[in-house]
């Protein structure tokens, strides 16, 4: 016990890495300074290494939200594209429907403008866009096709399908692009 007086009451001297040296009259005191000081420090570490942790996190959301955002902005582009090109979809099917003036056009001409129109639907068919199957007869579905006119019948089993079909529908993936384009009948 005496001792731990004297040791209390003697200078140590200590030599810092710096190569400073210190003079200490009291070294519990100082003991306890450093170790409130090893606390603040861990507890400082702590914070630097939760709050990098924390943005760490924080950047890997935001580069997942941007890959989705730009996953979304490349779909609604193609989507566009793809809208812009239907017209010329619903043109071949117009040459194509009048098969009497069809078959007058010269056979190697007609077999060159029949392989572009299946070269142009599976390229679609590649980028994920099909045509909707839509034939008379088929019940009505507001989801899918968009009634264009009404024809009146009186036959109760005809009631709400599809009469003709004047523009094919196209759908992705993601749903539908374009409705098909009918006619329904309609009981009186």
């Amino acid at each position: 016990m005496q001792k731990d007086q004297d040791l209390n009451k003697e200078e140590i001297e200590f030599v810092p890495e710096d190569g400073e040296d210190l003079k200490v009259t009291d070294p519990i005191k100082k003991i306890r300074d450093l170790k409130e000081k090893l606390k603040s420090c861990e507890k400082e570490k702590q914070e630097y290494l939760d709050n990098w942790q924390r943005e760490r996190a924080d950047f890997i959301n935001y580069k997942k939200d941007e890959s989705a955002r730009l996953h979304k902005l490349a779909a609604y582009s193609r989507e566009e594209f793809v809208n812009e090109l239907l017209p010329v979809l619903d043109s071949y099917d117009m040459a194509f429907s009048n098969r009497e003036a069809w078959e007058k056009v010269e056979k190697n001409w007609r077999l060159g403008v029949e392989y572009i129109h299946a070269q142009l639907l599976k390229v679609l068919s590649e980028n994920g866009v099909d045509e909707a199957n839509v034939s008379e007869g088929d019940m009505f579905d507001h989801a899918i096709h968009q009634s264009v006119e009404s024809i009146i019948t009186d036959d109760k089993t005809k009631d709400q399908t599809i009469a003709k079909v004047l523009h094919k529908g196209y759908k992705t993936k993601e749903g539908i692009l374009r409705p098909a384009r009918v006619n329904v009948f309609a009981i009186k």
